[in-house]
């Protein structure tokens, strides 16, 4: 929300209040409470008529400070709120004449107690970011509505990331954000998947703990801020601080959940009916039966809407006119070794059969007048399930649940974004604040039903909407793009942006969702799709089954799928560790490589875990540019073999079978035996690649199961020309030393028996 009008003066129509200077304090063993007049007090008369905002100051966590800002605290909490998983952490509170100090172990905030209200945030001795004076403020905007803001500096060179899957410029600077999910495509700055949590790259994050519509100013009102408000009484953040990026975000993972670990086999290749094409059993099985024919392997088959009647959306029935027996349908392509995934929205249309059952229960959220709350938008008269009511969700799971019980797997939990704020909840949730945190609640509702039928670690969804803490529910994919390069772009940089907000696990619409694709973009579009952490071909008015693209979009489906495949080893080591730190497994250049400032705008090109790096390519021409970070040792290209130096831009051009994917040195990248599923035993004949590991450098890598059980691990070290090599599990394995010499690539192979756990090789 912006409230100034240029430097010195307030836009009109709006009153501004600044917290002036520390009048009063109060020191608990857990907490600091500042209270801050709007006004100077030099005198005991000067306290009365003139309001208070006070500032309690905590630590949830370790490194985490929390900082709440309120100017009345008597308002009702009828909100929904995020989940904050709280540690023990005792902060260090001391004082000076001039000085209050809060630490939470490394980090410290320091506050002025003198006639300027001064507020430092420290982390390890290094200012990381400064609240300055005039940055607290109590806003009534124009139309008499109160709101807390907060502005923290924007250093020089300083460069700000995140608030979800955006599909605005990467480097947010100059950006007013709204966190406010909405279904706008992927062409606009409205987003689907808002999350009120940023980070810099001096090594910061920055969480505001409000599901409401919290408004960012990213140097867009004051250039060296960044200002935060939201609508009510108090505004409560958290500056979360760690030694670098990953850090940051393991740290705010920690407080608002990690991402589960998801089912190996969704890293296999999805496809889909499409949105709006014509469809039946014959279809369906024409799809899977080409796929098998032409020797690509597929993993789940997703029927979207219209496997339930039209104008009916959610009946949860199959339509009878073209699936008359869904049952053995479903049995007859799981018995082809697929998982089954249908779609789903939480609205019910008019026409529903169950608009009757849920409008008599209750089930639906309603106007203040008691009416159903209902539009025309998407389905005609449709309803939409009210998830705070416990018989809404338990009728709503059982709908589900009948279908599981067909022989469905999975659930894409389509919308949740166009929720109504004029309306009333059963638990009477705030409602404009429930218009964010209703995705958290649908997605939960779905996950959690998964999870009990299905098993512990078999539960997946297939989400659009999300919020805080929905990392919880993977994966997520990111909407309604268009076919077109300019599309695929946005959709990189806003899964990057997704990324630094704590989501693990990511996809998209492979050549696009809205109208055609050219056969040149549909094999681009796979590249990147199968160099994803996730991999599904949908579309909206047209099939997307490759061979509708012609015979060499057959071959590069069937390359880049099985190339995934070989990479599950590496992809599932890489997804347990996300599980367990929040660090995504697609992740910006700038937070797998901090320390290079040319990393820092980068958004054309990504990580792929630690070790690959992925470029996908945005043109008909084939040509790249691409940057190579500066690392010590040269990077390794896997499909070609091409080396590339360090701290170095190159442009190339690619066929359709390549594209820069390149190794970074010091890396162990263990493949697998299989290239026709996703789920097999990793560690078992597994080819062990070692890329450029440099004289005096140790690499290590630990194998997991499909499960996420941890089955081998091997370890080798370099001292001059001699490999020191330890294992452990790894049965009938082949080691490959891949080494740079005068700017080819030598390779050597051994062979690493069973049972002998160390060996050493010169």
């Amino acid at each position: 929300m912006k409230y100034l009008n240029g430097g010195w003066l307030i836009r009109e129509g709006f009153e501004v209040k600044y917290a002036t200077h520390v009048y009063d304090y109060r020191i608990t063993d857990k907490s600091l409470t500042i209270y801050m007049p709007y006004s100077y007090v030099s005198h005991k008369g000067a306290t009365l008529d003139g309001g208070l905002m006070t500032m309690e100051i905590s630590t949830p966590h370790p490194d985490i400070v929390g900082v709440k800002l309120y100017n009345h605290r008597g308002c009702q909490k009828r909100s929904s709120q995020f989940e904050i998983q709280k540690q023990k952490c005792q902060p260090i509170i001391t004082e000076t004449d001039e000085i209050l100090t809060f630490k939470s172990k490394d980090l410290a905030v320091t506050i002025t107690k003198g006639e300027q209200l001064l507020v430092d945030f420290i982390y390890k001795g290094n200012v990381i970011a400064k609240s300055y004076p005039r940055s607290k403020a109590y806003i009534t905007d124009d139309k008499a509505n109160p709101h807390l803001s907060e502005q923290l500096s924007i250093d020089i060179n300083e460069k700000i990331y995140g608030f979800g899957e955006r599909f605005t410029n990467f480097v947010k600077n100059g950006q007013s954000v709204r966190i406010w999910n909405e279904d706008g495509g992927t062409g606009t700055e409205q987003a689907y998947k808002n999350i009120p949590f940023y980070v810099s790259n001096k090594g910061y994050g920055v969480f505001v703990n409000s599901p409401d519509a919290v408004e960012f100013e990213v140097g867009s009102e004051k250039v060296s801020r960044v200002q935060f408000s939201q609508p009510g009484e108090e505004l409560e953040y958290y500056v979360i601080a760690g030694d670098n990026l990953k850090t940051v975000l393991e740290n705010y993972t920690d407080l608002t959940g990690k991402p589960t670990l998801p089912p190996a086999w969704t890293f296999g290749l999805w496809l889909s009916t499409s949105f709006l094409t014509d469809y039946d059993e014959e279809t369906v099985n024409s799809f899977v039966d080409g796929m098998i024919e032409r020797d690509i392997p597929l993993e789940v088959f997703h029927f979207d809407c219209l496997w339930m009647r039209e104008y009916e959306w959610c009946n949860f029935k199959w339509d009878d006119r073209t699936f008359p027996d869904p049952i053995n349908m479903l049995k007859r392509l799981r018995e082809k070794g697929l998982k089954i995934c249908v779609w789903i929205n939480p609205y019910i249309a008019q026409k529903s059969p169950l608009f009757d059952e849920g409008m008599e229960k209750g089930y639906f959220i309603k106007k203040i007048n008691g009416d159903v709350w209902q539009w025309d938008k998407w389905q005609a008269g449709m309803a939409i399930v009210d998830f705070t009511n416990p018989e809404a969700t338990a009728w709503y799971r059982g709908k589900l649940k009948t279908l599981m019980d067909m022989g469905v797997d999975s659930f894409k939990t389509d919308f949740g974004e166009r929720i109504p704020t004029d309306v009333v909840y059963y638990n009477q949730a705030d409602p404009n604040k429930m218009h964010n945190y209703y995705a958290y609640l649908y997605n939960q509702v779905v996950f959690d039903l998964l999870k009990k039928e299905r098993g512990e670690g078999e539960a997946v969804v297939f989400a659009r909407s999300a919020t805080v803490g929905s990392q919880k529910f993977p994966v997520h994919w990111g909407g309604d793009s268009t076919s077109d390069y300019p599309s695929m772009a946005e959709s990189l940089r806003a899964g990057l942006s997704f990324g630094l907000g704590g989501f693990g696990y990511w996809s998209h619409d492979i050549s696009g969702f809205e109208a055609g694709a050219t056969p040149d973009l549909y094999k681009r579009w796979t590249q990147f799709g199968l160099l994803s952490s996730h991999s599904r071909y949908h579309g909206s008015w047209e099939y997307k089954v490759p061979w509708l693209y012609g015979d060499e979009a057959v071959d590069v489906s069937r390359t880049f799928t099985k190339l995934k495949l070989s990479l599950m080893p590496y992809l599932q080591s890489e997804s347990v560790r996300t599980s367990k730190t929040g660090v995504p497994m697609m992740r910006a250049m700038v937070l797998e490589y901090p320390e290079d400032l040319a990393c820092h705008d980068l958004d054309q090109q990504y990580m792929l875990g630690e070790s690959l790096l992925v470029a996908p390519i945005f043109n008909e021409s084939g040509k790249k540019d691409f940057y190579v970070p500066n690392t010590k040792g040269e990077w390794i290209d896997l499909l070609s073999n091409n080396v590339y130096m360090p701290g170095k831009w190159y442009k190339q051009t690619y066929d359709y079978f390549h594209l820069p994917l390149l190794v970074a040195p010091n890396s162990l990248l263990v493949l697998g035996k299989e290239a026709t599923q996703a789920e097999y035993e990793y560690h078992n004949s597994a080819q062990i690649h070692l890329y450029n590991l440099l004289e005096g450098n140790r690499v290590s890598e630990t194998l997991y199961d499909s499960k996420g059980n941890e089955v081998g691990q091997i370890s080798i070290k370099r001292e001059d020309d001699t490999y020191h090599v330890i294992k452990t599990n790894l049965d009938n394995a082949t080691l490959y030393i891949h080494r740079v010499i005068l700017g080819e690539v030598i390779c050597h192979e051994y062979s690493l028996q069973k049972n002998i756990e160390s060996i050493t090789i010169v």
